[in-house]
């Protein structure tokens, strides 16, 4: 619980993240710490982190919920390290046959992370918009596209 207030400092910070209120990180690193996972530079300061939780009626499913790196740890592979390195602790603790996130089209680092991820792990990807713009009470929000990875 105590990497809640980084990690939301983090997800502000990146400036692309729909920032959630800190109270929601704190709960996040609570009650989701088993599907999520946080990196640490050399004094034990978070710098990186993958939300993440197991759809309920798709037990073998991980949702990915938001990917963030500080600006000055960027351009190292450090997501894609920390995207590997979950998916393979939730394969290895629950079984794992596919992974699903949203996109929003003008996010370009995250279609190349999670279409790089697909190819690593040699695994079909499809694309469909789960949630249009028009849903979202501020009026403004672009559509969220499911990337749906898998089975593996």
């Amino acid at each position: 619980m105590e990497d809640g207030a980084a990690i939301w400092r983090i997800a502000r910070d990146s400036e692309v993240l729909d920032l959630n209120s800190s109270y929601s990180y704190l709960l996040w690193c609570r009650d989701f710490a088993a599907t999520s996972v946080v990196a640490r530079d050399e004094t034990g300061d978070p710098i990186a982190f993958v939300t993440g939780y197991i759809r309920p009626d798709r037990p073998e499913t991980l949702v990915v919920w938001q990917v963030a790196v500080d600006r000055a740890h960027r351009g190292k592979g450090l997501a894609a390290t920390l995207l590997d390195a979950l998916t393979a602790r939730v394969a290895s603790d629950q079984g794992l046959t596919s992974v699903e996130t949203t996109i929003t089209p003008d996010n370009a680092a995250s279609d190349r992370l999670f279409t790089s991820f697909a190819q690593r792990h040699d695994a079909p990807l499809e694309h469909e918009v789960l949630f249009e713009g028009a849903l979202f009470p501020e009026g403004t929000h672009l559509p969220e596209v499911l990337y749906r990875i898998g089975p593996f």
